[in-house]
């Protein structure tokens, strides 16, 4: 029997696990409920749609990385921060690797779906710069947001298909594409700065 505070994650962890095995665009809540033992009376509630399942795992991930945080790593150069951060979000979401390349596969064929996560996105994206040490307000906060999108979903793609027990393929190119982005930025007169980097956020 599922503790009741327990559900939401129980619910998710099933849902993808069916991704896994089944694919995602064709599986129904009823057959989620059904699976994880639960009366569609209690999933629908919680995930009125199979988007918000994503966004309840999105979540998940979030609070993982963010519980993650230390202190001292504040001190750190600001392209280290970001490695930290981005490599603890990628170990966060090791255990659903398989279901997440099952559900992003399926969405690219479903523009709606990939549109209406694109918000979600680059809310986890903008909490990611946030725990690193960088202000998303205003205009230099967009530009941020913009900019490391661009580099995870850059490395995602290489973390689908990383094998390693250590990620070691992820952790390069991760670390390459915040060399990259950190270069243009110098190149245009900034810096990838953040508290601790010699620029204020």
């Amino acid at each position: 029997m599922v503790k009741k505070a327990d559900i939401p994650k129980h619910i998710i962890d099933t849902a993808f696990a069916l991704a896994a095995e089944r694919g995602w665009r064709d599986l129904s809540l009823a057959e989620i409920a059904e699976a994880a033992k639960v009366p569609l009376s209690t999933l629908y509630p919680l995930f009125p749609s199979k988007q918000a399942i994503i966004r309840g795992f999105a979540d998940q991930v979030d609070a993982t990385v963010m519980a993650e945080e230390d202190p001292e790593r504040s001190e750190a150069p600001a392209r280290d921060r970001l490695f930290d951060v981005l490599m603890r979000r990628f170990e966060a979401m090791q255990p659903q690797r398989e279901a997440i390349g099952a559900i992003l596969q399926d969405q690219m064929r479903d523009p709606l779906s990939l549109f209406c996560g694109l918000s979600r996105f680059k809310r986890s994206m903008a909490a990611m710069l946030e725990v690193a040490g960088f202000s998303t307000s205003g205009l230099r906060g967009m530009i941020r947001i913009e900019g490391i999108s661009a580099v995870y979903l850059a490395t995602l793609r290489v973390w689908l298909r990383d094998e390693s027990e250590d990620m070691a393929k992820t952790m390069a190119a991760l670390d390459k594409q915040l060399r990259r982005i950190d270069d243009l930025a110098s190149r245009m007169g900034g810096r990838m700065a953040g508290r601790g980097a010699g620029q204020a956020a």
